[in-house]
């Protein structure tokens, strides 16, 4: 309980200002955070169907490049074709929010003279079949990104959003309770005072006459 004195309920006024200013910022926080999910479940729905796109274009092509070449030429030129492909993940933040985001990278695409074989020997199909798998790995990098993001904003979205409840339907209400509490308090013990106040102030008056 706490004392009802004019300091007290000047410190609850500053506290529950203080509060309600929080909630302000955290709600300007959550919106911040909707916008920017909704920003990026977006590319992330985008690469996930290009993926699907991608891959079913990518095995009809592929089914073909081995019906015209054979499965052993097929395996011969994925061994020469291979090669490291490397990333680098850096962090970043976002309303204090940090994630991960993969740095600008080249594309997986390569020009098919970059791919280690003769193209004469080969067919469109295949070249048709590569490129596409190519691109999926160009997707399958932005939806890891995406993901990632995703996840981050969409937890901290829901923690934000219990932040702002707990202040506005337990804390908030509580320090104002109080706040009326020693206010009637404050207010009855005053009425009181003057009360006797002019008890004493008639008293006086009336020796003082007689």
């Amino acid at each position: 309980m706490i004392h009802p004195t004019r300091t007290n309920l000047l410190l609850l006024k500053d506290k529950s200002s203080s509060v309600s200013n929080s909630i302000g910022i955290l709600k300007s926080r959550r919106q911040a955070l909707i916008i920017e999910f909704l920003k990026t479940s977006t590319p992330y729905l985008e690469s996930r169907k290009a993926i699907r796109q991608l891959y079913g274009d990518g095995i009809v092509e592929l089914l073909f490049s081995i019906g015209h070449l054979g499965e052993a030429v097929i395996d011969s030129i994925s061994e020469v074709s291979i090669r490291e492909f490397g990333i680098q993940i850096s962090s970043r933040k976002l309303w204090g929010l940090e994630y991960k985001e993969i740095s600008p990278r080249d594309s997986a695409v390569r020009d098919v003279k970059a791919r280690n074989y003769d193209i004469r020997a080969t067919t469109a199909n295949l070249e048709e079949a590569a490129w596409r798998f190519e691109k999926i790995v160009d997707a399958i990098l932005d939806i890891a990104e995406y993901d990632n993001k995703l996840q981050r904003l969409s937890r901290e979205i829901i923690q934000t959003t219990r932040r702002v409840r707990v202040l506005e339907e337990r804390i908030l209400p509580q320090l104002m309770k109080q706040i009326k509490s020693i206010t009637q308090y404050l207010g009855e013990r005053e009425r009181e005072t003057y009360y006797r106040l002019k008890q004493f102030k008639e008293i006086k008056l009336t020796e003082h006459i007689f």
